[in-house]
């Protein structure tokens, strides 16, 4: 006998697709896959070998996390056309959830670099780092914008890339190289947000790539002056010329009790001073 004419037990038609029987017997009371044929004697179920394809499609649908009533509505109309729409929308959810994985990823890399920094850190060092061309938004503050308005405005645009939560992103403000060098270290300018995959668009801020000067502030607020004060001495002793911005984002926030243990990481794009030597050309690479 042809094993496609065979009829098969329950037991085996769920075993061969790899699911409960219980399943195939819910199925079968709510009217969605029902068997080949009921032996009217003792009540157990048969399946034919050709419904293999349709149970397949319910389990992929399933997978998809289509819910029973969506199945039953395609069930009854089933077509090439409304499978294909069906699987189209499902598709684009699963990008969706895939985008959001890979942001999460993203963000808990971040974090994980954080605290490797931490736990090897000199916060004495002033280094020069690669960095990668970044798209930040951005919201202007001033000397007079409270803290209350600062959340407002974070809160704000947390909602408006749909964000949800505040560990999706990272978080930082900016500072004007020439407020800095003229001693207004209190002149902050804008609070950015580096959301993971934001891709450019008018309005948004972009974070020069190439090379920075990277340093840590450890403390509260009042130090940090003393702290710029060491970066661009050291930039002028190796021939750096700082520009734009200083972008300023806490590593530690979420591991420490005290603002006294609070570490400010300070990034500043730099150029190579005309006259720099070879020597220290090849020393920042």
């Amino acid at each position: 006998m042809n094993r496609q004419n065979k009829l098969l037990t329950i037991g085996q038609f769920a075993a061969m697709h790899g699911i409960n029987k219980k399943t195939l017997m819910w199925y079968d009371e709510i009217g969605l896959f029902r068997p080949a044929s009921v032996n009217p004697e003792n009540g157990y179920r048969y399946y034919d070998y050709h419904q293999s394809p349709v149970l397949e499609t319910i389990l992929l649908l399933r997978d998809l996390d289509v819910s029973i009533h969506e199945i039953q509505d395609f069930m009854k109309d089933r077509s090439a056309g409304n499978l294909k729409q069906l699987l189209e929308e499902k598709m684009a959810d699963l990008d969706k959830q895939i985008a959001h994985l890979q942001a999460v990823r993203t963000t808990l890399s971040a974090h994980r670099q954080n605290m490797d920094t931490l736990l090897t850190m000199d916060l004495s060092e002033i280094s020069v780092v690669e960095r990668e061309e970044r798209c930040l938004v951005t919201v202007g503050i001033d000397r007079g914008t409270s803290f209350e308005r600062e959340v407002e405005l974070i809160t704000a645009e947390t909602e408006k890339y749909q964000l949800g939560r505040l560990h999706k992103a990272s978080y930082g403000s900016m500072i004007s190289v020439s407020s800095l060098m003229s001693g207004r270290y209190d002149d902050y300018s804008r609070l950015f947000i580096e959301i993971p995959f934001l891709s450019y668009r008018a309005g948004l801020h972009m974070a020069p790539g190439g090379k920075y000067l990277r340093a840590f502030c450890k403390g509260e607020w009042d130090r940090l002056p003393k702290r710029y004060q060491e970066i661009f001495d050291y930039a002028r002793e190796h021939g750096l010329t700082p520009y734009g911005y200083s972008y300023e984002m806490g590593i530690n926030e979420n591991v420490i009790e005290r603002i006294e243990d609070y570490i400010v990481q300070i990034e500043i794009p730099i150029t190579l001073h005309p006259a720099i030597t070879q020597e220290s050309s090849r020393r920042f690479g």
